[in-house]
């Protein structure tokens, strides 16, 4: 199984492939808010994916579209709650300023 690995507290975990990306930050005990229940409509799970992009679920339009709403969106930011493990290993970095 790939492996997730979250930034900055260094947490590592397997993650089986198809598990979205905030159920496992949480599985791994880690604090990431999610305030719509996962439907890409808060932007509060807002994530740099530092490693593995790639290997991840491609975004959906509703989640371009809510990234398009957020400050400091750059090309590594997803919304946990939408991108999917794949394959690869991920390194995933938890947002301070969520």
């Amino acid at each position: 199984m790939p492996i997730l690995t979250l930034v900055p507290s260094g947490i590592k975990t397997e993650v089986a492939p198809g598990t979205n990306l905030l159920a496992a930050i949480l599985a791994a005990g880690e604090k990431l808010v999610s305030k719509c229940g996962g439907e890409a409509k808060c932007g509060a799970c807002h994530v740099y994916v530092n490693e593995g992009r790639k290997s991840l679920s491609k975004a959906t339009k509703p989640e371009h579209a809510k990234l398009d709403e957020i400050v400091g969106v750059s090309s590594k930011s997803r919304l946990a709650c939408q991108a999917q493990m794949g394959e690869e290993d991920v390194t995933v970095e938890i947002l301070s300023f969520v």
